[in-house]
C-alpha cells in the first residue's frame, strides 16, 4: 500500500479559510455603517487597504488573502452555481 503515490490537497482548507475572512471583514464593515458589497470591491480592485475598515482587525485579516487567488475563487464559485 505504501508504494501507491498519493495527491495531497489543501485547496479546500484554503478556501475555508478565506470564506471565514472574508466573512468577519463584511461583518466589520456593516457594523461600521458601510455598504460591505462595495468596500470589497474597492479593495479587490485597487489592492489599498484603506477600502477596510480597522474595526475588529478587519484590515489585517483581509491583507492576510492573497488578492489574484481571492478573485480566483470568486469567479470559480460564481460560475458553478
Amino acid at each position: 500500500m505504501l508504494d501507491r503515490t498519493m495527491t495531497f490537497s489543501l485547496g479546500s482548507d484554503k478556501e475555508q479559510e478565506m470564506k471565514q475572512v472574508l466573512t468577519a471583514v463584511y461583518d466589520a464593515l456593516r457594523e461600521k455603517g458601510y455598504n460591505p458589497i462595495n468596500q470589497l470591491v474597492g479593495y479587490l480592485l485597487s489592492e489599498d487597504p484603506t477600502y477596510i475598515t480597522t474595526h475588529n482587525n478587519a484590515r489585517s485579516l483581509i491583507r492576510r488573502i492573497d488578492r489574484d487567488e481571492l478573485l480566483r475563487v470568486l469567479v470559480k464559485a460564481y460560475l458553478d452555481s
